[in-house]
């Protein structure tokens, strides 16, 4: 198994919820040291503890990745599109039902405004989720 695919493999255990990274046939026998600041080791930590891995973890998965995202961050977007799309269905089956009441009986019932505003607040969410996959 080649160090690229090694590396590979330890990234895809993210997604099955895994800290920490798996062993290499052969170990690791390089260690580096690197000095970040206070405000920076707070960051990484922050990041690390909100995917559940550990910084060492963040560190290659974000070093190793193609685009400048890890193999979580992919994960954890990917699992926000779901509940947005998940959700945008659920909301969208609401208006049309208000819909085809309010055709059917020409009156525009008094819950359709909660629905509107859940559709507005997904919106919003889409948007962001949007802009967080657009970079700055």
């Amino acid at each position: 198994m080649s160090e690229a695919d090694a590396a590979e493999a330890d990234v895809v255990g993210a997604s099955w919820g895994k800290t920490n990274r798996d062993d290499v046939q052969g170990g690791r026998t390089t260690k580096k040291t690197y000095r970040v600041s206070v405000a920076e080791e707070a960051a990484l930590k922050v990041k690390a503890q909100r995917y559940g891995i550990s910084v060492a973890r963040l560190v290659v998965e974000s070093a190793l990745s193609r685009e400048g995202e890890s193999h979580t961050d992919r994960q954890a977007l990917i699992q926000e599109l779901a509940q947005v799309r998940t959700l945008l269905s659920r909301v969208s089956s609401n208006i049309n039902q208000i819909a085809r009441h309010a055709n059917t009986t020409g009156e525009f019932p008094a819950d359709a405004a909660a629905s509107v505003a859940a559709m507005r607040q997904l919106m919003l969410r889409i948007d962001t989720t949007v802009r967080g996959v657009s970079g700055p």
